[in-house]
């Protein structure tokens, strides 16, 4: 069973920095991608980036594109999210997923995709 654990989320003020950590561990060794949503209460949740473990290739959100990095270690098993001039919009739940679908132009989730407890990222002065 894939389980993902996320770490790293906090408060940070605007304009700074935060690193967010997501570990997986019972992956298949062909698994497809990994990425990240995030999440406001009362708002849908939004896919933001993700990686192909086959090729590296990834995909940006406009609204994190040039801001956040997202990158792996070398077993492919640890995933970071590298998040940098943070805005008070960036504040919400950001969780670890495993893709049906990553791409230049997008990710999905299917059904039976695994997501992590969750990170709460709170950007505020």
């Amino acid at each position: 069973q894939v389980q993902l654990v996320e770490s790293g989320g906090g408060l940070v003020q605007p304009g700074g920095s935060l690193i967010l950590s997501c570990t997986a561990s019972g992956l298949a060794p062909n698994y497809y991608a990994i990425g990240w949503f995030r999440q406001v209460p009362g708002r849908e949740r939004e896919g933001i980036t993700c990686i192909r473990r086959s090729d590296g290739g990834t995909y940006y959100a406009d609204s994190v594109k040039g801001r956040f990095t997202i990158s792996r270690d070398n077993d492919q098993t640890t995933v970071f999210l590298q998040m940098n001039s943070l805005k008070p919009d960036d504040t919400a739940v950001y969780y670890c997923v495993t893709p049906a679908h990553c791409s230049y132009y997008g990710l999905e989730v299917a059904d039976s995709g695994s997501w992590g407890q969750g990170t709460q990222v709170t950007v505020s002065s």
